[in-house]
């Protein structure tokens, strides 16, 4: 909550500092909830986010490094994309390499239930990224190509 009040009033030094020739630069909804999100992340010591354009927080990448399981020693990067409808759309996660994985499709596409029809507006990205960090895959969510 400190991030987004932070947020809001850096938003307002800005503006002041411009003057009235210059156009504000708006800060959305789905920017609002991810920052809150990105906030309140809880990563775990195997993983990292980088972000390749600071000034936007909707595209992202998540780097998974197991330490257990058939994965372990292994370094996997997902993208993350962030469309201007979320949280009511859910985040698009690809794999960027590839991986055999039941879970991932041939395109890198990452088939959690929570990233299809059951997204609710009320799930964050700690969810997701929970969802993902699942070193057993989930034979019922299978793609099948």
């Amino acid at each position: 909550m400190m991030k987004i009040w932070s947020m809001k009033q850096q938003q307002q030094k800005d503006e002041q500092s411009q003057g009235p020739t210059q156009k504000k630069k708006k800060v959305t909804a789905a920017q609002l909830r991810v920052q809150k999100d990105l906030s309140e992340l809880s990563l775990g010591s195997t993983m990292k986010t980088t972000f390749p354009n600071p000034d936007d927080i909707l595209n992202f990448t998540l780097t998974i490094e197991p330490d257990e399981g058939m994965y372990k020693g292994g370094s996997f990067v997902f993208s993350f994309v962030i469309n201007q409808n979320f949280p009511h759309d859910p985040p698009k996660v690809k794999c960027t390499q590839k991986i055999y994985h039941p879970n991932i499709d041939l395109e890198g596409n990452v088939c959690l239930n929570i990233l299809r029809e059951d997204w609710k507006p009320v799930l964050n990205l700690n969810a997701v990224i929970v969802g993902m960090q699942v070193s057993q895959p989930v034979a019922q969510i299978v793609i099948v190509s």
